[in-house]
């Protein structure tokens, strides 16, 4: 089992133990005493030979944890040759300020750092090759890029290597990026013929057992977990409501909008101080950072709102960055993800969110950006927007998903809870990818030798032999002529593969989500991530109203659609994608059943929860999974996104044709036989996951999906996005004791 360390000894006792010049350097900082995740640190890396695991708070000494006692340790054989820690970070921005930290740090023992990643200049990158020494700071993509132009170089200039450490560990878990820096650090203790000491640092971790085999593939029973307890700061929360008034027919002018009264509030809330406002997509960020900006012209005030998302120039978000830096100047961002993680901005005095949460993890990340200063506590405004009902409003807008969602999100965040890392999937858009640089590095590697070293020694360890040859076979195929084999049985790159590989490109295995052009009639409708199955004849909810899948052009990115007849559809005011996991799910369903009234709630955002949970009572939710709303089933299983999308492939399997709202499914013909699906689904065993797969057309959704041929798509789908298991148990729930509420139309007005 994974071991817990306990607390060791005494702030002295630990401090002791460090380099002189590190203490001394502690002394200048003015520290009267290490914090506890240190002084649990210090001594298990300066003893070596484990793994190890620090998680804590934002700003709570994750940095120092891991560096002072390897700063200690370089700076005891600092005369050796090759760099002697390896730093892994996603981002650049980090990168960057972790440099002026380290810098301050190495300075007095006089250990270089180096950054590397694609805004340092080649000359700065080249002393490094030439010399390389001390603490090298690097993104996974620049240090594929190394492996890639500079393979036979890797083995001197890591030579002396004895710790990686790897920032922000939770944003690589289960991510086609994670997987490549896993392989990045099997490629490279490969490279030296034995393991080096890892060090992943995060502040949210839902499971630290399984982050921990996340830091070490196959070893994370043996990797030493350390986590903080110390963070005991005041939480403050408020959820606001607001209802979004549609316009009347005939009206002269429109209602105020929703988002402008949210952006009102956040005017006279923030406006001198410094903060943060997670608005979601970027067309979100950029509305309300015009609105914002509008109402301070209107008032004759300087704007303190600005954007900041990865589609703006790094002149612009650096100077964001930079203000949020400044005490003096106050500024909010108002931001995608992209100020999510440890950038280091300053002390922010809230965090606002638009939109009901949708990952705790995420939320706790965000809001460990405020209260970092003893003393001030964190602060949090959740802002919810429900549609106004009408005698015409879907049964789902009744519910008052969104404000229950943030009532069950805030009682999971002070519950401690969040999401843990998903299990790996086979992750094959990395597996080609890294079969293509694991060859342009060795300039040609024997089939036998990448299959070990990928998928037995490295995170690829769900792929088995048949799948990996085929694989192979898919890249070497005519159509895509990635990858030969020379006589002797090696792999080599083929001219395909060398373009590839040659093009600056080639270093990511992430891009931005995919997005699907909705065409009606050769119109354009919009654009609509590709976050759920499609496949034709499917239904879908697009631009208010219910639309039919004709056809489905995968290479295009283009869904075909045609107007769908029925009732008005559901009216989603969410701002932000993603998969809801099943404990965030049951908690909506616990919210519900319950008859308390947080206090953090405004009097609109009580008004909404008590008129929602009035709602699932009227609906019957109470007692039943499955209504008959009209002409159409509303299915409540209760579950998150994935086995959602799993009954939705088996119902759309068996003649249905569902659409999904979220966290439910409806399903408006065939309802005679609906039961008699359900029967057989809870009575039969699961049925086959790539059978499923197969229904989906959109299964090309990462990177290098590309080069993969139908089966393996299936193969990749059905491992990462399909739970047949859960299948029966879902369709008994649904079916419950007898037949379906029967609501007539009337009755949800």
């Amino acid at each position: 089992m994974m071991t817990n360390l306990p607390a060791s000894g005494s702030d002295s006792l630990s401090f002791d133990r460090l380099h002189p010049s590190v203490r001394e350097w502690i002394w200048r900082q003015g520290w009267n005493e290490l914090r506890d995740i240190q002084d649990r640190a210090i001594p298990v890396l300066l003893e070596g030979g484990r793994d190890v695991l620090i998680s804590a708070h934002t700003a709570g000494g994750k940095t120092e944890a891991a560096f002072l006692p390897i700063i200690s340790e370089i700076a005891s054989d600092a005369s050796v040759s090759g760099f002697q820690a390896l730093y892994i970070s996603p981002l650049k921005a980090l990168i960057n300020d972790q440099f002026r930290r380290l810098e301050s740090l190495c300075e007095l023992a006089e250990i270089p750092v180096f950054r590397w990643h694609g805004d340092v200049s080649a000359a700065t990158k080249r002393k490094a090759r030439e010399k390389p020494q001390g603490i090298v700071l690097i993104t996974p993509e620049s240090l594929e890029a190394l492996f890639v132009r500079r393979g036979p170089e890797v083995a001197r200039m890591f030579a002396s290597l004895r710790h990686v450490v790897i920032d922000e560990l939770h944003a690589f878990i289960g991510t086609e990026r994670g997987i490549q820096m896993q392989s990045l650090l099997t490629r490279l203790e490969a490279v030296l013929g034995r393991p080096v000491i890892r060090v992943g640092l995060s502040a949210t971790l839902g499971d630290m057992e399984l982050a921990a085999e996340c830091l070490r593939p196959g070893g994370g029973a043996s990797v030493a977990c350390l986590e903080s307890a110390a963070d005991g700061r005041e939480l403050r929360v408020q959820v606001r409501g607001y209802v979004a008034i549609a316009p009347s027919k005939g009206a002269e002018k429109e209602p105020p909008s929703a988002r402008h009264d949210i952006a009102t509030h956040l005017f006279d809330k923030l406006r001198g101080s410094h903060n943060l406002v997670f608005a979601g997509a970027r067309r979100d960020v950029e509305l309300y950072a015009d609105t914002l900006r509008s109402l301070a012209e209107s008032l004759g005030v300087p704007n303190e709102f600005f954007p900041h998302h990865g589609s703006l120039s790094r002149d612009l978000r650096e100077s964001v960055e930079a203000r949020l830096k400044d005490a003096t100047i106050p500024t909010t961002a108002i931001c995608t993800t992209t100020l999510e993680l440890g950038i280091d901005i300053g002390d922010v005095e809230s965090v606002a969110q638009i939109g009901a949460p949708r990952s705790i993890a995420a939320l706790r990340q965000r809001l460990g950006r405020s209260g970092r200063r003893a003393g001030k506590p964190a602060t949090l405004r959740v802002y919810v927007e429900e549609p106004q009902l009408t005698a015409r409003s879907h049964a789902f807008d009744t519910l008052r998903l969104d404000v229950v969602q943030a009532v069950a999100a805030i009682r999971l965040l002070v519950a401690g809870w969040c999401e843990p890392p998903r299990p790996a999937a086979l992750h094959l858009s990395t597996l080609a990818h890294q079969v293509l640089a694991l060859i342009a590095q060795h300039g040609g590697i024997k089939p036998a030798r990448a299959f070990a070293l990928m998928c037995q020694t490295g995170p690829f360890r769900k792929v088995q032999p048949p799948i990996f040859a085929d694989l192979l076979r898919s890249l070497g195929s005519a159509e895509h002529e990635l990858i030969e084999q020379s006589p002797d049985g090696t792999l080599m790159l083929g001219e395909a593969g060398e373009r590839l590989v040659e093009h600056y490109s080639f270093y990511p295995v992430f891009e931005s989500p995919e997005e699907y052009r909705v065409l009606s009639g050769g119109r354009q409708l919009g654009m609509l991530p590709a976050d759920q199955p499609f496949a034709p004849e499917m239904m879908i909810v697009f631009a208010g109203r219910r639309w039919i899948v004709e056809a489905v052009h995968a290479a295009e990115r283009v869904l075909e659609v045609s107007p769908a007849p029925g009732g008005v559809p559901p009216r989603f005011a969410g701002t932000e994608a993603g998969p809801l996991h099943d404990r965030l799910v049951a908690e909506m369903l616990a919210v519900y059943g319950g008859a308390d009234i947080p206090p953090y709630l405004d009097a609109q955002g009580k008004a909404l929860l008590a008129e929602g949970r009035e709602a699932w009572r009227h609906l019957g939710l109470d007692r039943t999974q499955m209504i008959i709303d009209g002409n159409a089933a509303l299915l409540f299983p209760w579950v998150g996104s994935i086995k959602r999308d799993t009954l939705f492939l088996a119902l759309h399997a068996t003649g249905h044709k569902p659409e999904i709202h979220d966290i439910a499914i409806e399903i408006r013909a065939d309802l005679d036989r609906l039961p008699t699906t359900l029967h057989m689904l809870a009575s039969s065993p699961p049925p086959d996951a790539l059978t499923l797969a197969l229904a989906v057309d959109t299964k090309q959704v990462d990177k290098y999906d590309v080069y993969l041929d139908e089966p393996l798509l299936c193969h990749s789908w059905a491992a990462g996005r399909i739970n047949v298991s859960a299948l029966p148990e879902m369709a008994a729930s649904l079916l419950g004791d007898g037949a379906p509420e029967m609501l007539p139309r009337s009755s949800l007005s």
